[in-house]
């Protein structure tokens, strides 16, 4: 029995003349962290994957440089979610990838279903691959599934076998490392990362997982170790690249973060969490120097990723508070506003980061008792995730001056992040 799942994944053939693209992904923003993982998995195979956000320039028209990239393609994946039946933009780009098919001209393409929505309509009837119980991106059966019906293949026997055992180990492992990081246990979290079954050998998921959890915990260097592992197994996967930048900004590697993410983003790497550490390299340096040009330049990258991806709070949230800074309060407002309509003003339960945005948001609107209680919901969220505590204290601390609040204000924030009590 293979070692590692992945070994009897079917193999990309040589493409066609005309087509560049082995597979073509066809998705909507919103469920951007999905692909990745789908894309790190593809890539790691060595298919040849278009997905928008790495090949697409800001000059192309959309809509033709997309018609022109599935004609190249010689077969894609629809991910299918409630997003994805509610946009009209998404079912001309079901009926364009339906229209391809029909050609006869080998291309063929799968759904994926990757929440409960039902599929409705002609997408019915299709060949759909049901990922609703794996949030965090593809594996296992479900990705064997995927790969062998776009080859138009039937899964072997053996593949079956090993994967369902995949997927159990996968969902196990995820548990694990949430209930580690819920219990702020960083040695729970490094020992997961020695687990050398299939699912942990056999994707970065999981070890990228673990990396996130210990950044979050600012154990740097534990991190640095996972994500030495990661790389060296999967040099071709683009998050732990991406949270090895992350880990360079926290430890204070401004400029090695800087030009690890310059690099990808030169590459053509444009999507949100790219952008946005990147971008926050450039807020760093500008906290060390005081040039106000590295306020203006980590400002557009973080507006460059929201406009692109406008249902991506934390970069909308940092393109308005970094226009606050930058004196642009007319735009910071617009900004705030839009994120707003994301993420609401309430705790969300079990995510740090998006009930942490939600108290900025309050903040930016000087509403300070709100944006106290709501950081404070925060943190207890999150108790182990120090680094993260950190990074959301400092920009408060920034707005608080920009917004000439008061000592009695600045304490009432500063309070929501006391670790003791008082």
């Amino acid at each position: 029995m293979a070692n590692r799942w992945l070994d009897l994944a079917p193999k990309p053939g040589a493409l066609a003349a005309g087509k560049q693209w082995h597979v073509f992904l066809s998705y909507r923003s919103v469920n951007r962290a999905w692909v990745l993982a789908l894309y790190d998995v593809l890539n790691v195979l060595g298919y040849k994957v278009f997905l928008d956000q790495y090949v697409l320039t800001a000059a192309a028209p959309l809509a033709i440089a997309l018609g022109e990239a599935l004609d190249a393609s010689a077969g894609a994946v629809m991910i299918w979610s409630g997003s994805y039946e509610d946009s009209e933009w998404c079912k001309q780009e079901f009926a364009k990838l339906e229209t391809t098919q029909n050609q006869k001209k080998g291309f063929r393409y799968v759904i994926a279903r990757i929440d409960e929505s039902e599929i409705s309509g002609l997408a019915a009837t299709k060949l759909w691959i049901d990922f609703s119980n794996q949030r965090e991106g593809p594996g296992g059966t479900g990705l064997l599934s995927l790969l062998y019906g776009l080859n138009d293949q039937p899964l072997p026997p053996a593949a079956v076998k090993l994967a369902a055992e995949v997927d159990a180990q996968m969902r196990d492992g995820l548990l694990s490392v949430k209930a580690a990081r819920d219990a702020a246990d960083a040695d729970a979290l490094v020992a997961l990362a020695q687990t050398d079954d299939t699912a942990w050998a056999g994707s970065p998921m999981l070890l990228c997982a673990v990396a996130e959890g210990l950044i979050a915990m600012k154990k740097i260097p534990e991190a640095t170790t996972v994500l030495d592992r990661v790389e060296a197994a999967f040099p071709k996967a683009l998050r732990p690249k991406q949270l090895r930048g992350l880990a360079m900004a926290r430890s204070q590697q401004t400029m090695k973060a800087q030009l690890l993410l310059g690099k990808l983003y030169a590459a053509g790497e444009i999507d949100p969490e790219t952008l946005g550490i990147l971008a926050r390299t450039w807020m760093d340096r500008y906290n060390q120097s005081g040039n106000c040009l590295y306020l203006l330049k980590s400002r557009d990258l973080y507006r460059q990723a929201f406009e692109a991806f406008p249902t991506d709070y934390y970069t909308g949230i940092n393109a308005a508070s970094k226009s606050l800074l930058a004196g642009e309060k007319e735009t910071a407002a617009q900004l705030a506003a839009r994120v707003q309509n994301i993420v609401g003003d309430k705790p969300i339960t079990n995510d740090y980061w998006k009930t942490a945005t939600a108290a900025e948001l309050q903040l930016l609107q000087a509403k300070y008792p709100e944006a106290a209680a709501l950081y404070r919901a925060a943190v207890v969220m999150a108790p182990g995730d120090n680094a993260s505590h950190e990074s959301s204290h400092a920009q408060a601390k920034l707005l608080l001056q920009a917004l000439g609040a008061s000592d009695e204000q600045r304490a009432l924030i500063d309070a929501a992040f006391r670790t003791r009590l008082p």
